[in-house]
């Protein structure tokens, strides 16, 4: 199997750490201070390098922290080829609050990336070898939803399965444009519909009825605690969640995301990709940090579905 190829056009720094108890004002001491490559495409590629699946992450990456996102790639072994761009790539900040068990994030913008630096973005994509392509993330500043839809037409018409997991105009452009699977949660799907769904009936509806307009070929709906669902041409899969201790959220969506294409890739039924999709959130979900679920823990998850 060629490797499977992700795209973040806006990655991050991940910091991770926590503290007794978050207050205003006052001088937080944090422990267990850790940092981690981010952003949705990067986190895609470590689980699937995880998992033992070849891949390599493309990353638009500048300045500082460009070079240190980089460096933080390479120490986790993940072949990654770098757009450079002029301005710095941003920082997240996850801090957990031990005494609420709550979770605090924040995330930069980022910077503002340029006409050329997309068009070189293209070139690379391009020209790395892959039968599926992983996009995943926000929109950094100066790239519009149209360009991204450009990009996956591109890909798709060259014959790539193209999967995508970001929200907003940037989801809605792709629709139509030939992807294999797109991953949006319950918020953003209903965004996407314009409307609220409730029941699950209802969301099995829309997503069975995009897919057989054409707006992609799988659509899988995340549902946080209640599981997640996945419709094709022929049906609508539903699965509960895999109840477990959560530590941390933060990657826990492109741990599914890793896992459901892998499983597709490897020909597998969408019953059987929901569940290592599952699987790898849940195990994500269990471990702090940025997208850190390890391949036994997956497995031993899947198991239980």
């Amino acid at each position: 199997m060629k490797p499977i190829v992700t795209l973040t056009l806006n990655p991050a720094v991940d910091i991770a750490c926590a503290t007794e108890k978050v207050v205003p004002q006052d001088k937080l001491r944090t422990h267990g201070d850790r940092m981690d490559p981010g952003g949705g495409g990067v986190n895609v590629a470590r689980v699937l390098q995880e998992l033992g699946a070849e891949t390599c992450a493309v990353v638009l990456a500048g300045g500082v922290f460009g070079r240190q996102l980089e460096a933080l790639i390479a120490a986790e072994g993940v072949a990654f080829r770098t757009v450079p761009i002029a301005g710095t790539t941003r920082i997240a900040f996850t801090v957990h609050d031990e005494r609420a068990g709550q979770e605090y994030r924040f995330v930069g913008e980022g910077p503002e990336v340029l006409p050329g630096e997309i068009a070189a973005c293209r070139e690379i994509v391009a020209a790395t070898e892959c039968d599926w392509l992983v996009i995943s993330g926000s929109l950094p500043r100066g790239v519009a939803p149209e360009t991204l839809a450009g990009i996956v037409r591109h890909a798709h018409a060259r014959g790539r399965k193209v999967v995508v997991d970001t929200s907003g105009p940037a989801l809605a452009a792709v629709l139509g444009q030939g992807p294999a699977l797109i991953k949006p949660s319950l918020r953003e799907f209903e965004a996407l519909v314009g409307r609220a769904l409730p029941d699950p009936a209802e969301q099995e509806a829309e997503a069975l009825r995009l897919v057989r307009e054409g707006a992609a070929e799988r659509i899988a709906v995340s549902l946080s605690g209640a599981g997640a669902l996945l419709a094709t041409r022929d049906g609508v899969v539903r699965r509960p969640a895999i109840p477990v201790r959560k530590l941390g959220t933060v990657g826990a969506g492109d741990s599914f995301v890793a896992a459901m294409v892998l499983a597709l890739a490897r020909d597998g039924a969408p019953a059987d990709a929901l569940a290592w999709g599952l699987a790898a959130g849940a195990a994500a979900v269990m471990a702090t940090g940025t997208a850190r679920p390890r391949r036994e823990t997956i497995e031993a998850l899947r198991a239980r579905v």
